[in-house]
Protein backbone atom coordinates (compact mmCIF):
# COMPACT_ATOMS: atom_id res chain seq x y z
CA UNK A 1 0.00 0.00 0.00
CA UNK A 2 1.49 3.33 -1.09
CA UNK A 3 0.73 6.16 1.26
CA UNK A 4 2.83 9.32 1.72
CA UNK A 5 2.19 9.50 5.46
CA UNK A 6 3.11 5.83 5.98
CA UNK A 7 6.23 6.34 3.88
CA UNK A 8 7.16 9.27 6.10
CA UNK A 9 6.67 7.17 9.23
CA UNK A 10 8.82 4.41 7.72
CA UNK A 11 11.57 6.92 6.90
CA UNK A 12 11.47 8.27 10.47
CA UNK A 13 11.74 4.74 11.85
CA UNK A 14 14.80 4.09 9.68
CA UNK A 15 16.39 7.29 10.97
CA UNK A 16 15.75 6.23 14.56
CA UNK A 17 17.27 2.86 13.80
CA UNK A 18 20.40 4.48 12.36
CA UNK A 19 20.69 6.75 15.40
CA UNK A 20 20.49 3.70 17.69
CA UNK A 21 23.28 1.97 15.79
CA UNK A 22 25.52 5.03 16.20
CA UNK A 23 24.69 5.32 19.89
CA UNK A 24 25.40 1.63 20.41
CA UNK A 25 28.90 2.07 18.97
CA UNK A 26 29.37 5.18 21.08
CA UNK A 27 28.22 3.31 24.19
CA UNK A 28 30.69 0.49 23.63
CA UNK A 29 33.55 2.99 23.33
CA UNK A 30 32.45 5.15 26.27
CA UNK A 31 34.02 4.96 29.66
CA UNK A 32 31.78 3.73 32.47
CA UNK A 33 30.00 6.40 34.41
CA UNK A 34 28.23 9.59 33.53
CA UNK A 35 28.97 9.42 29.81
CA UNK A 36 27.40 5.97 29.53
CA UNK A 37 24.31 7.01 31.46
CA UNK A 38 23.76 9.95 29.09
CA UNK A 39 24.00 7.63 26.10
CA UNK A 40 21.60 5.14 27.70
CA UNK A 41 19.08 7.95 28.30
CA UNK A 42 19.37 8.93 24.62
CA UNK A 43 18.80 5.31 23.60
CA UNK A 44 15.72 5.12 25.84
CA UNK A 45 14.33 8.32 24.31
CA UNK A 46 14.82 7.04 20.78
CA UNK A 47 13.30 3.68 21.69
CA UNK A 48 10.18 5.45 22.98
CA UNK A 49 9.98 7.48 19.76
CA UNK A 50 10.27 4.26 17.75
CA UNK A 51 7.51 2.65 19.78
CA UNK A 52 5.22 5.65 19.25
CA UNK A 53 6.07 5.59 15.55
CA UNK A 54 5.05 1.94 15.30
CA UNK A 55 1.79 2.59 17.16
CA UNK A 56 0.98 5.43 14.78
CA UNK A 57 1.84 3.27 11.77
CA UNK A 58 -0.56 0.57 12.97
CA UNK A 59 -3.35 3.10 13.53
CA UNK A 60 -2.89 4.65 10.09
CA UNK A 61 -2.68 1.27 8.36
CA UNK A 62 -5.89 0.10 10.02
CA UNK A 63 -7.59 3.35 9.08
CA UNK A 64 -6.47 3.08 5.45
CA UNK A 65 -7.68 -0.53 5.25
CA UNK A 66 -11.07 0.51 6.64
CA UNK A 67 -11.29 3.23 4.01
CA UNK A 68 -10.48 0.72 1.28
CA UNK A 69 -13.17 -1.69 2.50
CA UNK A 70 -15.73 1.10 2.74
CA UNK A 71 -15.09 2.09 -0.88
CA UNK A 72 -15.80 -1.43 -2.11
Amino acid sequence: MQDPYLDELKFEFQNYSNQLKKLKKKLLKAKPGEEQSKIIKQIDTIAKKMENNQKQTIKVTKSRLKEKRAKK
